[in-house]
């Protein structure tokens, strides 16, 4: 980015914390105690929030976003991709005027910012929040205005309040005090009794803890592992999360700080565990996007090692219907079934007797054990039904 004169900005984390002069992060929590926070490496996802910059660096940037997409006369922004980038593409919500600001109305979004009708101007604007930091970079293309405001406080509501404080003093409107509208805001005190439903009683989880652990995965948000510790199950994405049970198969989120541990007043969001046909837990649904439906993660079926001489006890001709099920080890490693007429399916094993089919999902084989450690019979568990079939022989 240095022909725009961003020599500075990066998205990297090892980049800006070997720079000479970087902002700390602050968080500022219920009892009105500041801490410092930690840097927050984002590059997973870095779309989401990776770049680092100062308020000169950015202002350039907007340069060129205001100015048709050149910068000092060079194109730097395709001028169709301009366009359309700050073109409506989509309704965020009615934006509708309001009767204290009838002036401020629309809610669209075009291709990463977020346009409104700003007291009669066009303002294209996009705000973020990282650990410790908040900001808010908009322009008014039509009047050549650009606004940048950056601080280091976590979730922090002066981004909004400074942007439209400026915004009104540049475009010459009528003063408007926004500071005391935040102030008035907080002293509002909040009524937890209108509209409260009324409270049930929680339901425990349909499954023990330990059948949530594994690894769920999404191809646009990538993965996310469950684990049992304790009594308690953990989320690990780019942070740790408790889930606090809450009813059924759904859990609050709460941050587990690696310096003060599980922080109680930070719930994040809640998820919910889903089930198959079968009543296995099959994925996990999480309102990551206000806009859509709950973003799903799909368990992935993880595979357990089991040594030959386990497997042999599986293996022999059972009875299903009409026909005869085989089922035989090959390569002295991995177990294999052979139905009539399909062809032969490698099983995948799970655990506590149970074998996934590996080419066909939601199609799983949990093979009865007496204590003996014998095996009876095999049901095939199948989206459109479970069948049992009994074992007549077996395969020395």
């Amino acid at each position: 980015m240095y022909h725009i004169q961003m020599s500075r900005s990066n998205c990297s984390l090892r980049e800006w914390t070997a720079d000479a002069n970087i902002s700390l992060g602050y968080t500022v929590k219920e009892d009105k105690t500041i801490k410092r926070m930690n840097y927050f490496d984002i590059a997973a996802m870095s779309p989401a929030g990776a770049i680092n910059s100062s308020a000169n660096e950015m202002a350039n940037w907007l340069k060129a976003w205001i100015n048709d997409g050149r910068y000092e006369g060079k194109e730097v922004i395709p001028a169709s991709y301009r366009s359309e980038a700050i073109a409506s593409q989509s309704i965020i919500a009615a934006g509708l005027p309001g009767k204290v600001k009838p002036d401020i109305m629309f809610a669209t979004y075009g291709f990463g910012w977020m346009l409104a009708s700003y007291k009669g101007h066009y303002r294209v604007e996009h705000g973020g929040n990282i650990d410790g930091f908040s900001a808010s970079t908009s322009f008014f293309p039509t009047d050549s205005i650009g606004i940048v405001v950056l601080t280091n406080q976590n979730s922090s509501g002066t981004t909004a309040i400074i942007r439209n404080t400026i915004a009104d003093a540049v475009l010459g409107l009528k003063y408007y005090d926004w500071n005391a509208e935040a102030l008035e805001g907080l002293k509002k005190p909040k009524d937890t009794t209108k509209n409260t439903p009324e409270v049930q009683p929680l339901r425990p989880t349909t499954h023990q803890l330990k059948s949530y652990a594994g690894t769920y995965a999404n191809a646009g948000y990538g993965k996310l592992r469950v684990s049992l510790e304790n009594d308690s199950l953990f989320i690990h994405a780019s942070k740790k999360f408790w889930l606090k049970h809450n009813n059924f198969n759904s859990f609050d989120l709460l941050l587990v700080d690696p310096v003060e541990g599980i922080d109680t007043t930070s719930q994040t969001m809640r998820l919910q565990f889903n089930l198959s046909n079968n009543g296995d837990i099959s994925s996990i649904s999480m309102p990551l996007e206000p806009s859509v439906k709950p973003i799903e993660f799909v368990r992935e079926l993880t595979e357990v090692s089991v040594d030959e001489k386990e497997l042999k006890k599986y293996v022999g001709d059972y009875s299903l219907s009409n026909m005869t099920v085989k089922v035989y080890i090959k390569n002295n490693t991995t177990l294999y079934a052979l139905v009539p007429g399909q062809p032969d399916y490698e099983l995948l094993a799970l655990g506590d007797n149970k074998f996934a089919i590996k080419a066909l999902t939601g199609f799983f084989l949990q093979f009865a054990v007496d204590a003996k450690n014998k095996v009876s019979q095999v049901t095939f568990i199948q989206p459109n039904g479970n069948f049992a079939a009994k074992k007549i022989t077996t395969t020395p």
